[in-house]
């Protein structure tokens, strides 16, 4: 790989990790916002919404780990609901393992033997981690259903019928099943 493709792949992953952020980020802040809201505990608002923030970022390099690992692909040539579904089901496992991971360094840290740290990362946070991985796989649904539609479709196409007027160029099957 020559210098410039290199600069041009760098410049895309970037970019799709900002696009994968944004989409992430206010959904973070939302649920900061809830916690707040549900406890009471509106002290050190700027650093739960930080916390949110890198959240977001985190987990905006998970998902592209991911799709850089190919998780997922075996569901690409089925319907988009059932790609949708699968790939919203394996990124929330592929997060959670990433969370076990994060829970046993912590323990670790604050000087837990391994079993223990993992123990309590995963049985004793069981019930965290049943939550938190239904509300990543509630969350990634309206994710992989925009990403899986672009793949389908291609960027260009999805970007134009997103952001810009009228019909994408070279568009006519899309035109011939435009609903008047």
């Amino acid at each position: 790989m020559n210098k410039a493709d290199a600069k041009e792949r760098f410049a895309h992953e970037m970019k799709e990790f900002f696009v994968v952020f944004l989409f992430l980020a206010p959904f973070f802040i939302s649920f900061a916002t809830f916690r707040m809201y549900v406890t009471g505990e509106f002290q050190n608002a700027f650093f739960r919404y930080g916390t949110a923030l890198v959240n977001a970022l985190i987990l905006a390099k998970i998902v592209l780990i991911g799709e850089i690992a190919k998780l997922g692909k075996r569901s690409e040539n089925k319907p988009l609901i059932v790609s949708t579904v699968y790939k919203s089901l394996v990124f929330s496992l592929f997060y959670l393992a990433f969370h076990v991971l994060e829970g046993t360094v912590r323990g670790l840290v604050h000087r837990q033997a391994f079993f223990g740290a993992l123990h309590a990362a995963t049985v004793t946070q069981a019930g965290e981690l049943l939550s938190v991985g239904l509300v990543m796989f509630f969350a990634f649904i309206p994710f992989f259903a925009l990403r899986e539609t672009r793949r389908v479709i291609g960027a260009d196409k999805f970007r134009h019928l997103f952001f810009g007027a009228g019909r994408p160029p070279h568009s006519e099957e899309l035109g011939r099943h435009a609903v008047a």
